[in-house]
C-alpha cells in the first residue's frame, strides 16, 4: 500500500480555494473537541467559481456521542451513517456529512457492500484540516482503502484497459444508488482527469488484497437503493431545509422542475416518503 498511501498524501495535500479552507475549518469549529478531520470532495474540487454551488466536506470525528449534544443525532448516525447538514460561511454554501474515524476507515474498505464512501473517496478528494498529524495520517489511511475496494469489487476483466476499469467500476457504483445525474457521469468522472486515474491505476490494483473477487452487484443494487430511501427520510429530519436540497439536486442534474408545496416542508419526512417513488417511476432518479 505505501505506494498508494503516497500518491493519496499527495493528492490530499493539494491546495483548495482560501474560502474552502476557511469553510472546513468553520464546520470543524461546530464540533470542539471531537472534530478530527474535514475533507473537501466532489464536483466543485474542478469549479474555479464557487458561487452559487454546493461544496461537499465529510468531518471526521473521534466519537458520534462526544460529538452531539442530543443522544438521537448520535444514535442516527452510529445506525444509519452519515448525517448530512447543511452549512454556509462567507458567502458560500455546503453540505457536510459527518463520520466517526471507526466508521470512515471501515466505509472506505471492503468489509461493506455499502459503495457510498469508497466509492466517492476512489475520486479526488482534499485534506483541508485536520486537529493534527494523527489524525491526518487516519484519515490518509482510510482514504487509500477506496481505490482497491472500488476495482475489487468490480472485478478485473481480461484485455480491459485500466480506464476502462475504472469507468466501470463507477458506473456499477452509480447503478447502486438513487442518481439524478445523466446517462454517461461514471465516464466523465474518469475522463475529467484520465491522467490522475493512470496514475492511481498500478498502485490501486497492486493494493487490491490477494484472492479478493468481484460480484453481488444485484445484492449491492437493492440494498443501495432501499438504504438511500432510508437515509434521504432520515435526512428530511436531521437535515434544516432538506427537502428543498432534495428537490434542488434533483433539478440540476435532472432537468426537472420540481417545486416544494408548503405542506412538504412541515411535513418533510412524509414528502420523501412519497417524492421518492414518483420521481424513481418517472426516471428522474434511478
Amino acid at each position: 500500500m505505501s505506494a498508494l498511501t503516497d500518491l493519496v498524501r499527495e493528492e490530499l495535500a493539494i491546495r483548495v480555494d482560501p474560502r474552502v479552507a476557511a469553510m472546513a475549518s468553520a464546520i470543524a469549529a461546530r464540533y470542539p473537541g471531537s472534530a478530527r478531520a474535514v475533507l473537501f470532495y466532489g464536483s466543485c474540487l474542478r469549479e474555479s467559481e464557487l458561487d452559487g454551488l454546493m461544496l461537499d466536506f465529510y468531518l471526521i470525528v473521534s466519537d458520534y456521542g462526544d460529538a452531539y449534544p442530543k443522544r438521537w443525532f448520535a444514535a442516527a448516525n452510529r445506525l444509519i451513517p452519515p448525517n448530512v447538514f447543511p452549512f454556509e460561511h462567507d458567502g458560500l454554501i455546503a453540505k457536510y456529512a459527518v463520520l466517526s474515524e471507526g466508521d470512515f476507515h471501515r466505509l472506505n474498505g471492503p468489509e461493506t457492500r455499502n459503495v457510498s464512501v469508497w466509492a466517492r473517496f476512489a475520486q479526488p478528494s482534499r485534506l483541508v484540516w485536520a486537529v493534527d498529524d494523527t489524525a491526518r495520517d487516519r484519515a490518509v489511511a482510510a482514504v487509500a482503502r477506496a481505490a482497491p475496494t472500488l476495482l475489487a469489487a468490480a472485478g478485473a476483466v481480461d484485455g480491459e484497459a485500466p480506464l476502462d476499469w475504472w469507468r466501470r467500476a463507477f458506473s456499477l457504483t452509480y447503478s447502486v444508488e438513487l442518481r439524478a445525474e445523466r446517462t454517461g457521469r461514471a465516464q466523465s468522472v474518469v475522463d475529467a482527469d484520465a491522467a490522475r486515474y493512470d496514475r492511481f491505476s498500478l498502485p490501486a490494483m497492486a493494493a487490491i488484497p490477494a484472492g479478493a473477487t468481484g460480484g453481488g452487484w444485484a445484492r449491492r443494487r437493492i440494498e443501495g437503493k432501499l438504504l438511500s430511501i432510508v437515509r434521504l427520510a432520515k435526512a428530511s429530519l436531521t437535515y434544516a431545509g432538506g427537502i428543498d436540497y432534495l428537490a434542488w439536486k434533483i433539478n440540476r442534474h435532472a432537468g426537472t422542475k420540481i417545486e416544494i408545496k408548503p405542506w412538504q416542508r412541515r411535513w418533510p419526512l412524509v414528502a420523501a416518503l412519497t417524492l421518492v417513488p414518483r420521481l424513481v417511476k418517472s426516471g428522474a432518479i434511478r
